[in-house]
């Protein structure tokens, strides 16, 4: 059992057939099925079972999955400590979040641990920056929920349990431009929306999931793009959108907003992780820098 073994291992686990693996590797798909009968084969035991939907995972290499990443992070640390080179922490975030909270965490991180780097990677994709945290390609992630458990707000929750700590509130907005026909009035309702365009991303979106909790069905959903489209939309008067205070901030103080008066539950900024990591090197300190 070797190193480039087990990186094979974790990409057929990924891409689900050798085929993909082989692509993602640059490998030939001959190449990862004999690295893969080698593994099995000095393990003695067989890692998948091969069908027409892909490999899926034995209960053997259920097993392997976890040590399969702990050894590849231990190589990892050993070649940045014998180069002198610094430990890393890959932390990854909700593209929304990527430049209003992120930065703050990684100069705070740089005053707290100046020998630890971070690797930040913003995704649009909730899931698959959830899974990479399940399949330890993240140490962490920061994102949008609320609620007692990851997935409090309405999205799938993720294939293993996650720890996560809220590190502020999230205040949202229910904001149009100042000659909507709902700008001037005050005690608005859900029923209020009834007939009016609300402008939102896709159905994954925090935001759209947030609006179907505190809005009800009563406003049309107008599909138009993500955070930035729908402000830009809402500020041309083209409808109205939910979004998080510190994305339309700017555009109240500036005039080209109005916030309508209905109340709407804020989300909660959180970071998650896999318990059984919080031993890695520097992840406490991400933690600690990450809650200000």
């Amino acid at each position: 059992m070797d190193l480039t073994q087990l990186r094979t291992f974790e990409a057929v686990v990924r891409h689900h057939t050798v085929t993909d693996a082989a692509v993602a590797l640059g490998l030939a798909p001959s190449s990862v099925s004999q690295q893969i009968r080698t593994l099995e084969g000095a393990l003695g035991v067989a890692l998948f079972d091969r069908g027409p939907r892909g490999m899926a995972l034995t209960a053997a290499g259920e097993r392997l999955r976890g040590w399969a990443r702990t050894l590849l992070d231990q190589a990892e640390r050993a070649r940045l400590d014998v180069r002198g080179e610094p430990q890393r922490i890959r932390l990854g975030a909700l593209e929304t979040l990527a430049g209003s909270h992120v930065p703050g965490v990684v100069a705070r991180l740089a005053v707290r641990r100046p020998d630890l780097a971070v690797e930040p990677r913003a995704d649009r994709n909730r899931a698959e920056l959830l899974a990479d945290v399940v399949d330890q390609r993240l140490d962490a992630a920061l994102l949008l929920d609320s609620g007692p458990g990851v997935g409090g707000l309405g999205f799938p929750t993720p294939s293993e349990p996650l720890s996560f700590v809220d590190l502020e509130p999230v205040p949202l907005a229910l904001v149009a431009a100042p000659g909507h026909a709902l700008a001037a009035r005050t005690g608005l309702t859900p029923a209020d929306l009834a007939g009016q365009r609300l402008l939102v991303n896709v159905p994954e979106c925090s935001f759209w999931m947030a609006a179907d909790r505190a809005l009800g069905d009563a406003p049309e959903r107008v599909r138009v793009g993500g955070v930035p489209v729908m402000r830009a939309w809402a500020e041309q008067g083209l409808g109205m959108t939910l979004l998080p205070g510190f994305a339309v901030a700017e555009s109240l103080r500036a005039g080209r907003l109005a916030k309508l008066d209905l109340p709407v539950p804020e989300l909660s900024l959180r970071l998650v992780w896999r318990a059984d990591r919080e031993r890695l090197p520097g992840l406490r300190d991400v933690l600690y820098a990450a809650a200000g």
